[in-house]
């Protein structure tokens, strides 16, 4: 179940950490490779006891692809418009995302190292 919220903060976080706990079976145990984004840090956070937070080094790009593929979705779709009120953003959110094909993802995204090659 997808999560839309019109900002993200620790209370959003804590909502979207609560339903990934439910979503995973009682010996299983999640492991969730985070920036260290405000909200991922926040001493208000509620991290479930089914989920492990590794959080990545300060401005550590070559460790977070996903940056090239935000980095690529504003470029190409989101930049430089005026949206008339929210559900306007949210609606070119939605079909920015649903653009993305497997060969833009591994395009924009794709990390080297995962298959062999060098990082960085």
């Amino acid at each position: 179940m997808p999560l839309l919220a019109p900002n993200v903060n620790t209370g959003t976080f804590n909502v979207f950490l609560k339903m990934l706990s439910e979503e995973l079976r009682p010996l299983e145990h999640a492991v969730l490779i985070m920036d260290q984004a405000g909200w991922h840090k926040s001493k208000r956070l509620k991290m479930p006891d089914n989920i492990t937070a590794l959080l990545l080094p300060p401005y550590s790009p070559v460790l977070n692809p996903v940056q090239n593929l935000w980095h690529y979705l504003r470029s190409h779709y989101l930049a430089n418009r005026a949206y008339r009120d929210y559900d306007h953003l949210l609606d070119a959110g939605t079909q920015a995302y649903r653009s993305l094909t497997n060969e833009v993802v591994k395009s924009s995204a794709g990390a080297n190292y995962i298959n062999g090659g060098r990082a960085g």
